[in-house]
């Protein structure tokens, strides 16, 4: 019964106060959709790979340098390390591995043709990984060398709606293979992607060297599946000593890691864990938290505002014999009604921005209406949401006292005053911390994309060797027609994509070199003419040329790093080592550039002359010709050469906007719901103005009679709201500033944090706020002294 009076009451309330209901509702629906959205991709984030069945018992394999007394980690393993781990270490079931550096290549069924990320692997990693399959099983999907395994999607690009089961495919055009299965879609928070598998035994046809390679070579990425989690332990120890055990004369050392925590703790240091993507996604969790505090804050701030109002209804009530603790759970129950209405609006404002947001950040973030989960989370923080809110108001007014009241008490007076004031500066805050931290992000992100590269990422693209390609006299045609078209400017063969990771060896030697030295070096193939068509610059001696023929056999180029790292003087015409060949000669020197990671220094790199083993081709395009016409000159002839590959043109600008994409979410993130931080604080400015206008309509009212003008009255009535505004300001300041310079810790080539974000974000929070108190107290100014008087 007394649930249903104070439904009742509640219902009345909000609905006879519909101003400030609105303000309540919107102000915490739009906190609560935000909140719900972050936590939905904080949720996807942490599932990666979750879906997995055996996820708790498949680990990846990783392995320790050890250089220069410092551990680095990598995911490349030998590739003698999968099938010997099944033999010598205690509990493993299975063990597979996935060839590295394997290029999307040409497959094609009749006139389709599609470039595909097909990946080489180990029959038994369709045993670690649990696929769906829709044709196929997993026994036989990549038993002959010559089968392959395909995606729904894949199926449907080369096949059609047809059953593929059986059905050749051309792959790289020479040679045909036989789909043995067809799995489902993989989802995009899967780690381990791909089109297309085959089987590693056509790796090792395609690549002889393989099953030569020794335990010093890392050139695969190992997994391994145990019987029991409970084994960790003991293999991880049996694991550690594997590489030892086999060769003495390396010091790498392998290790288990959890496969579930691959994607979240992907950062290394010393050979220990320390985070890495998880960073991001407690960022998240904790803006999730700030702007749900923020709209909570709007709802005690605009019900506490409106003490004086629902004063007496708390003394009459109280002086019939309503204890403290009923007055509060009709306090307790209106906060919570708002709370689920406003989910109710939240829920509408999710799924109109869900698609945007999905397409925003190319991520497949949906609600699972079917989940236990979901729902009991979602009820959890409605109720939450509402206890919070009403938390300080309950208390607040239930603790009036009625003999006080009903002689005209109005609150609590300075009391309450400076609570809601501590409310506001907590408020605004928060929403000037993420405003500060959004604009340092961008300036981080923007001085990465405007630092000087050290080649022209602008004119510089390329295309894979494949194909008529790959025959030396048609690939040196093909330049030659390129240049005499005017289309580019130069040309070169380099070792893999320039924007990506390529190989290191830790077998180099110089003069000097340390005993204690295990230094390691980057090393990349390429052809002549390479620093004119990258537009990198040589700082001593000459490129790669074909005036000297032993360019091709016994001439490297060093990077500035490289040569630092070797303590060279005089680099140029200095012999070193690089493990049997012959004595190689230091014919230049170039300028450090950065092309594989922005914001990180230049790694130590070697660059030599080996056309045969170089996977693509670098075009230096001429900047005097319009891109598209340049584009198109290029495609129109390499289709005429190289008929049975389509053209695919990549270009470096866009590999090195891809490397900005996990800096660039974080940007979108933080303005997106920062901005909204500021709407709800806003509002929640809006809500007292309302209040505190209305209060003091008399006292402006005699001012006004009295002489005051309207620029004096304005004043009067910002003036209280601003000091706030600036105290949050002070107290945001700190808070950013601790925030920002942890996360701009992790890279090498940082902003320094100037005076400007902090300025700014000054300026913003004032600005807003005096437009959204200025909103209704330029009303309360301009309006007639008479009305507001006329009563007394």
């Amino acid at each position: 019964m007394m649930f249903k009076t104070n439904l009742k009451i509640a219902l009345r309330n909000l609905w006879k106060n519909k101003g400030f209901t609105l303000i309540n509702v919107g102000g915490l629906a739009i906190g609560l959709s935000c909140c719900l959205m972050l936590l939905l991709y904080v949720n996807y984030e942490w599932s990666y790979d979750k879906q997995l069945k055996d996820i708790d018992r498949i680990y990846i394999t990783k392995i320790n340098l050890k250089i220069n007394e410092k551990l680095i980690t990598t995911n490349a393993s030998p590739n003698k390390l999968a099938e010997t781990s099944i033999q010598t270490v205690p509990g493993v079931e299975q063990a597979a591995r996935v060839a590295m550096g394997t290029r999307d290549k040409l497959f094609s069924n009749k006139e389709n043709k599609f470039k595909l990320n097909s990946l080489f692997v180990d029959p038994s990693l369709l045993k670690i990984f649990d696929y769906k399959y829709i044709y196929g099983d997993v026994n036989q999907a990549l038993s002959d060398p010559n089968s392959i395994l395909i995606t729904a999607s894949t199926a449907k690009r080369l096949f059609g709606n047809e059953n593929p089961l059986g059905q050749p495919v051309k792959w790289d055009n020479r040679k045909f293979l036989k789909v043995a299965a067809v799995i489902e879609d993989l989802p995009k928070n899967q780690s381990f992607q791909f089109d297309a598998l085959q089987s590693w035994a056509l790796f090792e046809q395609e690549n002889p060297e393989e099953k030569e390679g020794h335990w010093g070579a890392i050139t695969c990425i190992s997994f391994i599946k145990l019987k029991d989690p409970q084994n960790f332990a003991a293999a991880d120890a049996a694991m550690r000593k594997l590489i030892a055990n086999h060769d003495k004369d390396t010091d790498l050392e392998a290790f288990l890691f959890p496969y579930a925590k691959s994607h979240l703790y992907n950062d290394f240091e010393n050979g220990k864990s320390v985070g890495g993507k998880i960073d991001q996604v407690k960022l998240f969790l904790f803006l999730a938290f700030c702007v749900l505090l923020i709209a909570s804050i709007n709802y005690m701030n605009l019900s506490t505002a409106r003490s004086e109002k629902r004063a007496r209804e708390v003394g009459i009530r109280k002086a019939m014999g309503s204890s403290r603790f009923n007055i509060m759970g009709q306090f307790i129950l209106e906060s919570l009604l708002l709370s689920f209405l406003a989910l109710l609006l939240a829920f509408v404002l999710l799924e109109l921005s869900l698609p945007y947001f999905n397409n925003l950040l190319d991520i497949q973030v949906q609600i699972d209406y079917y989940s236990y989960l979901f729902w009991t989370t979602l009820i959890a923080l409605a109720l939450f949401t509402g206890l919070l809110a009403g938390s300080y108001p309950a208390f607040y007014l239930s603790s009036f006292n009625p003999i006080k009241v009903l002689k005209g008490f109005k609150g609590n007076g300075a009391n309450s005053l400076s609570i809601r004031k501590i409310l506001v500066i907590v408020q605004f805050s928060l929403s000037v911390c993420m405003i500060i931290c959004a604009i340092v992000i961008y300036t981080q992100i923007q001085f990465m994309k405007n630092k000087p590269l050290g080649f022209d990422s602008n004119n510089l693209t390329q295309l894979d060797l494949e194909g008529e390609w790959t025959k030396p006299e048609v690939l040196q045609r093909f330049k030659d027609e390129l240049k005499k078209s005017g289309a580019i400017v130069s040309a070169t063969e380099f070792a893999n994509t320039f924007t990506e990771n390529g190989t290191i060896t830790g077998n180099i030697g110089w003069p000097g070199k340390a005993a204690n030295d295990n230094s390691v070096i980057d090393y990349r193939s390429t052809g002549y003419d390479f620093t004119n068509t990258v537009g990198a610059k040589l700082i001593a001696g000459r490129d790669f040329s074909p005036k000297f023929v032993s360019d091709t056999a016994t001439s490297v180029l060093l990077n500035e790093t490289a040569v630092q790292t070797m303590g060279l003087k005089n680099p140029v015409g200095t012999q070193i080592t690089w493990g049997d060949n012959p004595p190689l000669t230091i014919v230049g020197v170039v300028k450090d550039y950065y092309n594989e990671s922005i914001g990180s220094k230049a790694r130590p790199t070697m660059f030599y002359y080996n056309v045969a083993k170089s996977k693509v081709l670098l075009l230096h395009l001429n900047p005097a010709l319009p891109l598209n016409e340049s584009v198109g000159l290029i495609n129109k002839l390499g289709n005429q050469m190289n008929p049975a590959f389509p053209m695919h043109l990549k270009f470096s600008s866009q590999g090195m906007e891809n490397q900005l994409k996990s800096e660039q979410l974080l940007s979108v993130l933080s303005n997106i719901f920062g901005g909204f931080a500021i709407f709800i604080s806003c509002l929640g400015l809006l809500g007292l103005a309302l209040y505190m206008a209305e209060q003091r309509s008399k006292e402006i009212s005699i001012r006004k009679v009295l002489g005051a003008d309207l620029r004096n009255i304005l004043f009067l009535l910002n003036k209280d709201f601003m000091k706030l505004v600036i105290i949050s300001n002070m107290i945001a300041f700190p808070l950013a500033y601790i925030i920002a310079k942890n996360w701009l810790t992790k890279y090498d080539y940082k902003i320094e944090i100037s005076i400007w974000p902090f300025f700014i974000a000054a300026i913003i929070s004032l600005i807003i706020s005096i437009l959204t108190v200025s909103m209704q107290t330029f009303k309360v100014a301009k309006a007639n002294a008479v009305d507001a008087l006329k009563y007394e």
